[in-house]
């Protein structure tokens, strides 16, 4: 198979100072994308700034040979997200991919949790997500053209407590992604979601141990074999103009990649249904044997 390039591409990453986002753009500007590494540089819980991270990642790809520019906006205001799209036009004359990975982590039992946290990640995680696709996408639509990666997260399934705010903002970047890859193809642009297992800031063991109700040591050795530039071959597949994937989401990490999907089990169908009814095949209703993607999926 040819190697997937992105030479004349311009990119946009969102969250590309560290981590999982880091990783993306060094591996799409390696295989020629020019990037716009987007990075406000906040501290885990979204608070603060610097310029510092993204001007790191710049650094790196110039070295490289590649091409990039920087931007330290905040994808959680509405003028920041507006502003990185038109650094991509400035310095690039086109927006050909988006990948929303700006993220923040702020653990806690429901009970503790602010509404003010709350909307923190609600901010960062979905408001970003749109404002950074509200500024980018007449421009996509003009050109006919577009691959857009959205972050989602398996914390969105309930997998585990004490994220009832990070899994929430999660949840509904899915429902975004879902919903706006039906009315995406017509314009021949590609919505999907990738939802990361990377060993980054925001799967610090310290969080971790929390999370899970484990040992530092035991949180350490869960998270060692998920190095966060695993994830990127994925997230490069999905920008890539090749992809012809839509309103799907893969799972990725540890070398490993999957596909999340909604399904529904074939459940019981009554002509006059009642509550007894519910009751008395509760079982058979919550067996997945047989279960099928959701219509439309």
């Amino acid at each position: 198979m040819n190697e997937l390039r992105f030479d004349g591409r311009a990119v946009i990453i969102t969250g590309a100072g560290r981590g999982v986002g880091r990783n993306h753009a060094l591996l799409l500007a390696a295989r020629g994308a020019r990037v716009v590494v987007a990075d406000h540089g906040g501290e885990l819980d979204g608070r603060g700034s610097s310029a510092e991270p993204a001007a790191q990642v710049v650094a790196e790809i110039a070295a490289a040979g590649g091409e990039a520019v920087a931007c330290n906006a905040s994808v959680a205001d509405e003028a920041g997200a507006a502003t990185i799209v038109q650094t991509a036009l400035d310095t690039f004359g086109r927006i050909d991919v988006v990948i929303n990975n700006a993220g923040i982590s702020d653990p806690g039992w429901f009970d503790d949790l602010s509404l003010e946290q709350f909307r923190r990640m609600l901010d960062v995680h979905y408001l970003g997500t749109v404002y950074v696709l509200k500024a980018a996408w007449p421009h996509m639509r003009a050109a006919g053209y577009g691959r857009i990666v959205n972050t989602c997260s398996e914390a969105m399934g309930g997998i585990h407590p004490l994220m009832t705010s990070y899994g929430a903002a999660k949840g509904a970047v899915l429902g975004l992604t879902r919903t706006l890859s039906c009315e995406s193809e017509k314009d021949g642009i590609r919505v999907n979601a990738l939802a990361p297992r990377a060993n980054t800031r925001l799967s610090d063991p310290a969080v971790l141990s929390q999370v899970f109700d484990v040992s530092m040591d035991d949180a350490k050795a869960m998270i060692a074999p998920f190095a966060p530039e695993l994830v990127s071959p994925a997230a490069a597949f999905l920008a890539h103009e090749t992809c012809e994937l839509n309103g799907v989401v893969l799972v990725a990490g540890g070398g490993q990649v999957q596909r999340l999907a909604l399904m529904a089990s074939p459940g019981i169908t009554r002509e006059h249904l009642t509550p007894e009814d519910v009751a008395a095949n509760a079982e058979t209703i919550a067996d997945l044997s047989g279960a099928q993607l959701l219509a439309g999926l």
